[in-house]
C-alpha cells in the first residue's frame, strides 16, 4: 500500500524463516495463536517443512482481562494434534505487544503438558511491554506512538500485510 510506513510483512516472514531454519528439528512443534499468529505459523510450517502437524491456540478464556473484555464474537477452537509433554515448542504470534497474550498462551499450553522448551516467534515486536516476555525469533522491532496499534491482514491470495490501527479498547 502506498505511503504505508510499516515494513513489508512478506519480507519479515522471510527473515523469520531464515532465523528459525537452523533452530528447528524434526520433532519441533509449531503453535500459532489465533488469528494472525496462525496465519504466520501456517507459512512458517510450510517453509520449514516441519513433520509435526501445526497446532493452534485461541487464548480467549485464558486472558487476564477476560472479565472486563468479555468473549469476542469469533472464538476459535484450540487444536494441538501432538503430545506436548517433553517436546520443543515454538509459539507464533503476529505482534508481540504487552506480553499478556503470550502469558495466556503459556497458561493454556501447560494444561496440555510440560514441554521441554518453549520459544517465541513474532512477526513484529513492538514497544511498551507490560510483562517480562521476549521473543527469540523476530521479523522486526518497531516503536509506535501512543494510541497506535499494528494489525496483520491476509488477502484472498494468502499474502500478509501490516496496517496501522487506532487504540484497541
Amino acid at each position: 500500500m502506498p505511503g504505508n510506513p510499516l515494513p513489508d510483512a512478506e519480507q519479515l516472514l522471510t527473515a523469520l524463516i531464515e532465523q528459525m531454519r537452523p533452530e528447528v528439528g524434526p520433532k519441533t512443534g509449531l503453535i500459532g495463536i489465533h488469528t494472525g499468529g496462525v496465519w504466520v505459523a501456517e507459512r512458517l510450517h510450510q517453509a520449514l517443512k516441519l513433520k509435526t502437524p501445526l497446532a493452534t491456540l485461541d487464548v480467549s478464556f485464558y486472558r487476564d482481562d477476560y472479565q472486563s473484555r468479555g468473549l469476542h464474537r469469533d472464538v476459535k477452537r484450540s487444536e494441538i494434534p501432538f503430545e506436548v509433554e517433553g517436546r520443543d515448542l515454538i509459539l507464533v504470534d503476529d505482534v508481540l505487544y504487552t506480553g499478556r497474550t503470550i502469558r495466556a498462551a503459556l497458561n493454556e499450553l501447560f494444561d496440555y503438558g510440560r514441554p521441554a522448551t518453549v520459544r517465541l516467534a513474532a512477526l513484529v515486536d513492538r514497544d511498551r511491554r507490560q510483562l517480562p516476555i521476549a521473543a527469540q525469533f523476530v521479523g522486526a522491532r518497531l516503536q509506535l506512538e501512543s494510541g497506535q496499534n499494528i494489525g496483520l491482514r491476509r488477502d484472498a491470495n494468502g499474502r500478509l500485510s501490516l496496517e496501522l490501527r487506532g487504540e484497541r479498547r
